[in-house]
């Protein structure tokens, strides 16, 4: 008999705008409808939460969804990126070679005088020797270029190579890992 008793009533506070519920769920209790009453709540509660359930799924795959486009999109744009350097670095190549070759200038002219009328006395720069990167650097060429030059040509050639790419048409002569300029 003490097993089918309901258990003594606890005082709980609730907000006040759940009394008027509380107090009808109380009359329910009392009239004897508890245990019809427990299972309407625990069926309310699993539809409720199922259907949360449902509608975050929803909002969890039309994010994925999302996601999984961002993701193609930036694949598609670092590919593009990627082939756009690839053209850009063998454009660089072929203006590089070409500067190289001499094909466009690139210190082949002579310096250009100026359209002033009235020159100033210079005083002439003794121009002694030149690191290799620095020659090449005033030639107009790469440092590699310039080993490439100085290896494939006789001294003279290179002499003459570098006099006719020089601003100051100096020729060079490469000795002990520097370049000296050569008297004319």
């Amino acid at each position: 008999m003490t097993a089918n008793k309901t258990p003594p009533s606890e005082m709980i506070r609730v907000p006040t705008v759940l009394i008027p519920i509380v107090r009808h769920l109380a009359k329910i209790h009392r009239d004897g409808h508890t245990t019809a009453l427990l299972q309407g709540l625990q069926e309310l509660i699993a539809q409720f939460d199922s259907s949360v359930k449902l509608e975050a799924t929803t909002e969890l795959q039309q994010v994925e969804e999302k996601l999984g486009e961002l993701e193609t999109h930036l694949c598609q744009q670092d590919q593009q990126v990627a082939t756009k350097l690839e053209v850009l670095g063998k454009q660089l190549e072929k203006i590089e070679k070409a500067i190289a070759s001499g094909k466009y200038g690139g210190g082949n002219s002579r310096p250009r005088r100026s359209g002033y009328p009235y020159q100033y006395q210079q005083q002439a720069v003794e121009i002694k020797e030149f690191a290799p990167e620095n020659l090449a650097q005033r030639l107009g060429v790469t440092p590699q270029s310039l080993i490439t030059e100085r290896e494939t040509k006789s001294e003279k050639e290179f002499i003459s190579w570098s006099r006719n790419r020089d601003p100051s048409s100096l020729g060079w002569k490469f000795q002990d890992g520097l370049y000296y300029p050569v008297k004319q």
